[in-house]
């Protein structure tokens, strides 16, 4: 029979090392939760595209927005954007609001495109011009806007054919 004193005594070196094992695990898995925090943190622009000012290549300081107008080649001085009534409370369908270079969607009397939904806010979003193309962002509304069915989080590009929706409001973006 083996004494108690050296089975405790082989089993005690086993123990340690799974208890560095299993602390080295855990730092292993904080250490990619931070990685990957800190790439959200610096944004989701143009990651993998090329930079440089040759032909065909983003320049340096490109975001991602202008990085939209430079892949897909679309202005909007060569359009005339504007977005169109889906369906939305108070609205004609089919209705058109010609985009010039900014407008506010919301409840209140300070929006240009005004809004008879119960579920927006009085500054709910934001069309607005940068570096060629429109882009929307959410303005901090309670109920969020959406674009394309994803809740907008940061200012978006839009292009001919995306929804844009607020509340029960629905809006496709088009141009000519």
């Amino acid at each position: 029979m083996i004494a108690p004193e050296a089975v405790a005594n082989t089993l005690e070196p086993i123990s340690v090392a799974l208890k560095y094992g299993f602390l080295a695990v855990l730092y292993l898995f904080l250490l990619w939760v931070a990685r990957s925090a800190l790439g959200d943190l610096k944004g989701r622009g143009a990651r993998g595209l090329p930079t440089s000012g040759g032909v065909g290549l983003l320049p340096q300081d490109a975001t991602g927005l202008h990085s939209a107008s430079a892949i897909h080649g679309y202005d909007i001085s060569q359009h005339a954007p504007r977005l169109v009534v889906e369906q939305a409370p108070g609205h004609e369908p089919g209705m058109i609001y010609d985009l010039g270079g900014e407008a506010v969607l919301g409840r209140g009397d300070n929006a240009n495109i005004r809004l008879e939904d119960p579920f927006a806010s009085a500054r709910h979003a934001q069309i607005f011009e940068q570096g060629g193309i429109l882009a929307i962002q959410d303005l901090g509304s309670t109920n969020g806007t959406y674009l394309n069915e994803e809740i907008l989080q940061t200012p978006r590009p839009l292009h001919p054919g995306d929804r844009v929706r607020i509340g029960d409001s629905e809006f496709s973006f088009e141009t000519d």
